[in-house]
């Protein structure tokens, strides 16, 4: 019963809507009461020969009003306490959401998809299920359970009443040992749910790869393995469900026996009259939901406190990189200062960074090249802030960017990361993502300046066109370039391009950097590339290696350095020699 200790936050938040449902549970409990009592009574009056017309017609008439108030009471509490419950569902998801949102690249290096998405729809409903069907079983099963025994014991005789009840310890004592296996088995039932859930992502999501390499049979297979295991573990839970209401009805079927066999021998002793025994059976057949309710009681909670440990667990993890008390709360600009003399990625031994300093104006192109591994991805991660815990400083605007609200400097930087990830949306909605009201001008513009805008008149529907998740209906050129173009929506005072133009050809990257020099001439652009010819224009070059700079310089100080950036232009230049001189010959 801990669960609703821990939800205890909630229910002071709704305290109003679940008193009222609650009050209008116990005033069903006891209108449930009157019909039996009116059945007992018409039954003696029938033996006794006393039943008119009219005092039949007067306990009809009970009977139908109480119907009705019945019918209208639970309407209104089926309303404000499952209607809580989906608002409990609504804030559970809002807050896996936003903390989902806060968390670092590290932890989703450490998750899976589909077990985030596991967590905020199985669990989140398991817990629903216990604010709402937990609830009512809980305050139904004690209040109806109390108002039938007091009225039993009271009104009819409280000898049959404790003859009756001697088997009901039982229903505690069975149900509280297959709440305690069913909280272990939901738990690894909600856990192998998560493995065939990210299965079923990750699957989709790799098709192409999967298809290509013509590995569906042994992708099904293993499908089916994880699904097998879901079924297991759900009939292990379902074993121990299945024996709540068995358990309880036999328990229940003691009781009317007993009931049955002493009632008779009271009524033959002239102690109770045969309407007394109507009543009394009727009774204790109300007593069937209450201890029904009490073995779902405890399937609910059970399974409502294994879910509601995942959520808590995942909830508890820390933000990582958080905004400081009092952070600057402006959009930040100026000169780039990067000093960060070293780095280490989170559990990585060997240094990721070490003594990487160079200064960017205002207006300026840093480009950045080295082999994968160099530390060229490092760089970009720390100016994003998705990474902490670097000796070193690094100012934008003669300000730290750990003194910046994270959401203020994130909107100061447009990023085309080497992984472009589109939204199964339309070409439209995927370039204004930044700037959601933008006018389509500036969207075409945006478009035009990625060099993208004559492709996109040539798709279906045009800018309406529905791209398919994660842009699978689109080239890897398009999709870089319409990435550009989302990037360009918000105007950012600092661009970076990673490896951004690898997919298009030598002409169109031309043309794209071209037209972002002569748009972004007083903002600051940061390319990342293994081309080189997408980083001569600028104004430094930093050439990686091992994590350190081994040359800075312009493209002409570096020519004429002839170190590594030569070999690599050379080399470059060589192989561009070669696919013209084969397309000669051809």
């Amino acid at each position: 019963m801990n669960v609703f200790l821990k939800l205890g936050w909630f229910f002071k938040e709704r305290k109003k809507q679940y008193i009222i449902g609650l009050l209008a549970l116990a005033i069903v409990a006891l209108l449930q009461l009157i019909p039996p009592k009116v059945i007992g009574y018409t039954i003696d009056e029938i033996g006794q020969g006393e039943l008119t017309f009219g005092s039949l017609l007067f306990w009809l008439g009970v009977i139908l009003i109480t119907s009705i108030l019945i019918y209208g009471l639970r309407y209104f509490w089926r309303l404000m306490i499952f209607g809580s419950s989906n608002y409990m569902a609504m804030t559970l998801r809002k807050k896996l959401f936003r903390h989902f949102s806060k968390m670092s690249p590290s932890f989703y290096q450490q998750r899976r998809i589909g077990d985030l998405m596991a967590h905020a729809t199985n669990d989140v409903s398991a817990v629903q299920q216990t604010a709402g069907g937990g609830v009512l079983t809980l305050f139904d099963s004690v209040t109806t359970g109390t108002f039938v025994i007091l009225a039993m014991a009271i009104t009819i005789d409280w000898r049959l009443t404790l003859i009756a009840l001697i088997p009901m310890p039982l229903v505690a004592i069975s149900s509280t040992y297959y709440g305690k296996l069913l909280h272990e088995r939901f738990h690894l039932a909600q856990s192998a749910f998560s493995d065939l859930n990210d299965k079923t992502q990750e699957s989709i999501t790799g098709i192409k790869v999967i298809k290509t390499f013509g590995q569906q049979n042994e992708d099904i297979a293993d499908f089916k393995r994880l699904s097998s295991e879901v079924v297991s573990k759900n009939m292990k839970v379902a074993r121990i469900d299945s024996l709540f209401d068995p358990t309880i009805s036999l328990i229940i079927g003691i009781s009317f026996f007993l009931s049955l066999g002493f009632g008779a021998k009271f009524i033959v002793e002239r102690s109770m009259t045969i309407g007394d025994l109507v009543a009394f059976n009727t009774y204790l057949g109300l007593l069937v939901w209450p201890m029904l309710a009490f073995g779902m009681l405890f399937n609910i909670v059970e399974r409502g406190s294994a879910s509601y440990d995942r959520i808590e667990s995942l909830l508890s993890i820390p933000v990582e990189i958080d905004d400081k008390p009092n952070a600057i709360d402006e959009r930040p600009n100026g000169d780039i200062v990067f000093k960060v003399d070293e780095f280490r990625f989170p559990g990585d031994a060997n240094l990721s960074l070490s003594n990487v300093h160079f200064e960017l104006k205002r207006g300026e192109t840093l480009g950045i090249v080295g082999k994968t591994g160099s530390g060229k991805t490092a760089i970009l991660k720390l100016l994003l802030r998705e990474f902490e815990g670097y000796k070193g400083e690094i100012k934008f605007g003669d300000i730290s960017i750990d003194d910046y609200r994270k959401i203020r400097l994130l909107e100061a930087i447009g990023y085309v990361p080497q992984d472009h990830f589109l939204f199964s949306t339309s070409v439209y909605n995927n370039i204004a993502f930044t700037n959601p009201n933008a006018k389509s001008e500036e969207v075409e513009y945006a478009a035009r300046l990625a060099h993208i805008h004559d492709d996109i008149l040539r798709f279906t529907d045009g800018y309406k066109t529905i791209v398919g998740e994660r842009g699978v209906s689109l080239s890897g050129g398009q999709k870089q370039r319409i990435s550009i173009a989302r990037a360009l929506m918000s105007n950012p005072e600092l661009l970076i391009l990673d490896d951004s133009l690898s997919a298009v050809d030598a002409k169109t990257e031309e043309a794209i950097l071209e037209a972002l020099k002569e748009e972004r001439q007083a903002k600051t652009t940061i390319i990342t590339s293994h081309r080189l010819s997408a980083i001569q224009h600028a104004h430094i070059i930093i050439v990686m290696h091992d994590g350190t700079i081994v040359e800075k310089g312009t493209h002409q100080e570096l020519m004429e350095l002839k170190g590594r950036y030569y070999e690599m232009y050379n080399l470059q230049q060589l192989e561009q020699l070669v696919e013209k001189g084969g397309e000669g010959h051809e």
